[in-house]
């Protein structure tokens, strides 16, 4: 099944270029979009939180107004400089730059069995699906939670429907979001100091995402969101 973002097609290309001259005026974050949905599927026990992938540390500032602790790792070095920056002296976020298949455990930097909370935001595809999810369960506390906003491959007529539902909603949720359109060069001088995220393209679909989450977590839910991510919900028996 075709990627409508990566259409050959005449027709399908011209209506994404309007589309995309229209959110280039009206921007917002996908990733920042779904802060909330994290936010209100926090676990009770709420100690050690783990951001996979903290990129500047957006989220990781709002979970430490709600957690004891938060730990932020990226593997990229400018995106841990700057979330680093941004916590410089709070006691409470520990930012490293360091890869999730290597994250320490039985340390001080949260070790198995250790962590309340673990967030991934637009990470899990730059990761081996099954070892991230392996290794998740082992960091986990009983009755600890993973929350995952992901991208997937587009592969089926569901994911294409819902692809085509996020295309004309974005330019609609980015002027609410961002009513005051961008003048030209504008966004260039708000943006040119910061790092620029990684990109990857997704390799698993959502049907491949959910069976193995299904196999390593059981009882994971996992969801088609519009605006090109899912989700994905597991809680750790015990607790």
């Amino acid at each position: 099944m075709a990627d409508i973002r990566r259409s050959t097609n005449p027709a399908v290309r011209s209506a994404a270029q309007w589309l995309a001259r229209v959110n280039g005026r009206h921007p917002w974050s996908h990733n920042e979009h779904f802060h909330g949905w994290i936010l209100r599927n926090l676990p009770a026990r709420r100690r050690t939180a783990l951001d996979v992938g903290c990129g500047t540390g957006v989220l990781a500032g709002k979970l430490a107004a709600r957690f004891e602790r938060v730990i932020g790792i990226d593997a990229d070095a400018g995106m841990a400089a700057a979330a680093g920056e941004r916590f410089a002296g709070d006691p409470r976020v520990s930012i490293g730059r360091q890869r999730f298949d290597a994250f320490p455990a039985g340390t001080d930097e949260g070790g198995e069995g250790g962590i309340d909370l673990v967030t991934m935001v637009a990470v899990l595809h730059h990761l081996d699906l099954d070892d991230a999810l392996a290794r998740v369960a082992r960091l986990l506390a009983p009755g600890g939670r993973l929350l995952v906003v992901g991208l997937a491959k587009v592969d089926s007529k569901a994911d294409f429907a819902v692809d085509i539902a996020s295309a004309v909603a974005n330019p609609i949720m980015g002027m609410i979001k961002h009513p005051r359109p961008v003048r030209p060069g504008e966004e260039a001088g708000e943006t040119s100091s910061r790092p620029l995220m990684p990109v990857r393209d997704p390799a698993e679909t959502l049907a491949e995402i959910a069976a193995a989450a299904g196999a390593l977590l059981p009882g994971a839910s996992v969801r088609r969101r519009l605006f090109f991510r899912y989700s994905l919900r597991w809680d750790k028996p015990g607790g």
